[in-house]
């Protein structure tokens, strides 16, 4: 049973490959990384984030100026078009993600409850 589960799984991962949602955040990802500048630019605000959110998970405070930064970066990496583009279609995918754990945790939730719902 267990290696059906996994075929479904690899199906799955396939079909994410496949979604025109996942197809065109690869589109965008290679023109980001096609133009050096814009690559740059989008290296710098995401090893940003990768800094502040390690230092969020060590239990440390985000300084104003840290904040300030990021936002500035933010609002940099935004004017640029293509970047615009790649994060909207992470975000797209990034749901499609989150639908996908929800059916999939749908049966260990229906056996468990939900812990947010206190009905259960």
């Amino acid at each position: 049973m267990s290696k059906n589960v996994h075929d479904a799984a690899y199906n799955l991962e396939n079909a994410l490959r496949e979604s025109d949602d996942f197809k065109e955040l690869q589109s965008l990802y290679d023109q980001v990384n096609a133009d050096e500048s814009t690559k740059n630019m989008f290296d710098n605000f995401r090893n940003l984030q990768v800094e502040l959110q390690q230092k969020q998970m060590q239990g440390q405070q985000i300084t104003e100026e840290e904040a300030q930064q990021a936002q500035q970066t933010f609002e940099l990496v935004q004017q640029n078009e293509v970047i615009s583009k790649l994060m909207n279609a992470e975000q797209r995918v990034s749901q499609l993600i989150q639908d996908i754990n929800k059916i999939v945790t749908k049966p260990l939730e229906e056996l468990y409850g939900n812990p947010e719902d206190p009905q259960q």
